[in-house]
């Protein structure tokens, strides 16, 4: 699809697409897919972590408990990894109404971008719609203490952080497997990228508009959805 520049008047062509959300786990790659996949389309990332920086900055604890409770609560961290990956459950059901705002003004004012983070749950594929899904899924342990110790050596190997991680990812790529949303493998590292955009770009299929993304995450937090 093609676009027109609002500053250079240059034509460019734009995805077929104008959100991509690129979900997973810490640990699984997204940050550098989402680096490599903004190249590929032009078009910027936002990561869901600014969106948690943002909103912790203008709210309180009592406002958004769930979303402050990292901060309020440094000791939960170390809970045994089933008791913190319920807690990262509830802060992503808590951080959706954020997700689909952001979803929807990318979609309204026709300005593609790509979403990646931790908190984006799997909303239901459908045909109809401008906003895709994929997900990252590591499912070794042990090759996920190597990511964390290749990227902050300086912490040692954080075995308690990479169980967490995969636990939380097989509850995100089960959810995901459940709506349709395709599950990538990261590894071999060196196509991911390349992997990644062919599932995005032949899963017509696969779109997630954004009532159903809002839907979905309604439905996981236990809101009645309209019908």
């Amino acid at each position: 699809m093609d676009g027109t520049d609002e500053f250079t008047g240059e034509s460019r062509s734009l995805p077929d697409w104008r959100v991509l959300l690129v979900g997973g786990a810490s640990g699984m790659g997204k940050t550098g897919v989402g680096r490599a996949l903004a190249r590929r389309y032009d078009v910027p990332v936002v990561e869901v972590d600014d969106i948690v920086e943002a909103l912790l900055a203008v709210t309180l604890p009592e406002h958004l408990p769930q979303v402050h409770f990292w901060r309020t609560h440094p000791q939960a961290a170390r809970q045994a990894p089933e008791s913190v990956v319920e807690r990262q459950i509830a802060i992503a059901e808590a951080l959706a109404p954020a997700i689909e705002a952001v979803v929807a003004n990318h979609v309204g004012t026709d300005t593609p971008v790509i979403l990646e983070g931790d908190y984006i749950l799997p909303g239901p594929a459908t045909p109809e719609g401008q906003v895709r899904s994929v997900f990252l899924h590591e499912d070794d342990e042990g090759q996920v203490t190597a990511n964390y110790l290749r990227r902050e050596p300086q912490a040692g190997p954080q075995r308690h952080r990479a169980r967490v991680s995969v636990l939380y990812g097989r509850w995100l790529a089960a959810q995901a497997r459940a709506a349709g949303v395709p599950v990538v493998a990261p590894r071999p590292w060196q196509d991911l990228a390349g992997r990644v955009a062919e599932t995005v770009e032949d899963a017509s299929t696969r779109h997630c508009s954004p009532d159903h993304v809002r839907s979905q995450m309604m439905s996981a937090a236990g809101v009645p959805v309209p019908r």
